[in-house]
């Protein structure tokens, strides 16, 4: 557990303290990859997003206000650039089907659980952008409906809605075998 609390780290961050800098990345990174990550479904690209995050991070730094906890502040902004990469995204055809890797369960578990992951990864996928988000930040995540409407900047209100009609459309979905 760190000494210093989140805001002494960005302060030290802002004035350029690099075991500070180093301490928010790795803190916050690993949350800011997987969001992004599960918005593209792109390694590169959440790599990408993720880095960018950070280098507006460090731009705002010196004005920072503790309007909210860094962590719902950075998701916001990872989730604004996917925003922007998703609308320029054209479709890309593939001549061949990526190899999955080897999840070392027995071939007839493994398959099951590839086509049941791939399956609800795809109803998710299936789902109006703010709804996936939403299912995105609180069911992957762990965030909490405060944190998670934060960074959508939404009410908690209108998360509860986009939660409970997305989770509707997965029974639906799950109900009617898709």
């Amino acid at each position: 557990m760190s000494a210093f609390s989140e805001r002494d780290q960005i302060a030290r961050a802002a004035a350029g303290d690099r075991q500070a800098q180093t301490a928010l990345i790795n803190r916050h990174m690993p949350v800011i990859w997987r969001v992004a990550y599960r918005m593209l479904k792109d390694r590169e690209e959440a790599e990408d997003v993720t880095q960018e995050t950070f280098l507006r991070a460090w731009k705002m730094l010196p004005d920072w206000q503790e309007r909210a906890k860094f962590s719902t502040w950075a998701c916001t902004v990872a989730i604004n650039l996917c925003r922007d990469r998703l609308r320029k995204k054209s479709p890309v055809l593939m001549e061949e089907l990526p190899e999955q890797a080897d999840a070392g369960q027995r071939p007839d578990q493994a398959l099951q659980s590839r086509q049941a992951g791939s399956q609800i990864s795809a109803m998710i996928d299936g789902l109006p952008e703010r709804q996936k988000e939403a299912i995105t930040l609180c069911a992957f995540e762990g965030m909490g409906n405060i944190e998670a409407a934060a960074a959508m900047d939404v009410s908690v209100e209108a998360l509860e809605s986009l939660l409970a009609r997305a989770r509707r459309k997965l029974r639906q979905m799950l109900a009617e075998g898709q």
